[in-house]
């Protein structure tokens, strides 16, 4: 049996490829979701996918996690720099979390320098663009062993 690995995305990521993709790129959520398929059954893992604009929809997947998953990798979105109810669910959650960022948001304004979710991630990662997220599961592979 693999394990579960839930990658979770916060509020306007289902925008990618179109919103500022100078900032964000041209990958939609979609091929960043395939990317992951692939990888993840490379790795023997499965991914359990999911996007919302609502904080508390994403509260609830992280609960949900504490029983399905064996590790969570999110990108919050603008939901880093605001959200206590996202980090309190997470730490919750007794395994691995890895945060990703699609551009480097400490070149960024400096609201943007400070996240709540880093105060429970195992490791953060920032600037990969999409490849961001495939690290975050590497790097989850390895840990799972």
């Amino acid at each position: 049996m693999s394990h579960v690995i839930y990658v979770l995305n916060g509020p306007n990521l289902n925008l990618l490829g179109t919103r500022q993709p100078e900032v964000y790129g041209y990958e939609t959520l979609a091929d960043v979701e395939s990317m992951m398929v692939d990888k993840a059954q490379e790795l023997g893992l499965t991914i359990e996918f999911f996007q919302s604009n609502h904080e508390g929809a994403i509260v609830d997947k992280i609960h949900e996690a504490r029983e399905k998953a064996a590790g969570i990798i999110i990108n919050p979105a603008a939901y880093t720099h605001t959200s206590v109810a996202i980090l309190d669910a997470l730490n919750a959650f007794d395994a691995p979390v890895v945060e990703v960022h699609l551009s480097n948001v400490h070149k960024r304004e400096s609201f943007r320098h400070h996240s709540y979710v880093s105060l429970r991630a195992d490791g953060v990662i920032a600037g990969l663009g999409t490849r961001g997220y495939v690290a975050a599961l590497d790097y989850l592979a390895h840990r799972l062993g």
